[in-house]
């Protein structure tokens, strides 16, 4: 295999100092307060080296949740495979999500911000790494059937959506009332009972 040329390496350090600084200012400005000027400043280039490098805002903060999405589904992975049962499983898997953005909150709000709009939010919500957490609790769902705690068809793909729906949705307690990883855990747990009441074997 060929080492990089220098000029590889040069456009490998540019988009590493461009992601740095939009990841700062997405965390500190919001998606809609970042501009392309403002990111390229604060990473010491022109807009021109960013726009080399990438096509718009939406393509620079794509990148960003992608590679945070990536790691987050590979700690979710990891979590469920220390679960004792399919709601210990799923349960540790919400934890790990909860624990990974909790020290970066307001990226995590600029991420919602962009997931529901209509021109940038199709490409977020169906990034690859979406469907591998969503495989994911299918998957612990499945178990749970081969393991017999869990009837016939609950591992459904509505079923699926819900639960993850429902993790989703404690985020706005963390982004707008600063719920701590633990509060989010108790009220997680109890929706995955509740989720899961219909189709557990007695």
């Amino acid at each position: 295999m060929k080492a990089p040329t220098r000029r590889a390496l040069a456009k490998q350090q540019t988009r590493a100092k461009v992601l740095a600084a939009a990841r700062r200012l997405f965390s500190e400005q919001g998606y809609e307060g970042a501009t392309i000027r403002d990111i390229a400043a604060a990473a010491g280039m022109s807009t021109g080296a960013v726009f080399a490098n990438f096509a718009d805002k939406s393509d620079l903060f794509r990148e960003i949740m992608t590679t945070d999405m990536l790691a987050l589904a590979e700690a979710m992975t990891e979590a469920a495979a220390q679960g004792n049962g399919v709601e210990d499983s799923l349960q540790k898997v919400f934890a790990a999500g909860y624990r990974f953005y909790q020290t970066q909150l307001p990226l995590a709000r600029a991420a919602f911000s962009v997931g529901w709009s209509p021109e940038d939010g199709p490409a977020l919500r169906n990034a690859p790494p979406v469907q591998t957490m969503l495989n994911l609790i299918s998957s612990q769902l499945e178990r749970g059937v081969q393991g017999g705690e869990l009837a016939d068809g609950a591992a459904s793909p509505l079923r699926t959506q819900m639960l993850f729906d429902a993790y989703l949705s404690n985020y706005d307690h963390a982004i707008f009332q600063g719920w701590a990883p633990e509060a989010l855990q108790e009220r997680s747990r109890d929706q995955i009972r509740i989720l899961l009441a219909g189709v557990r074997r007695s």
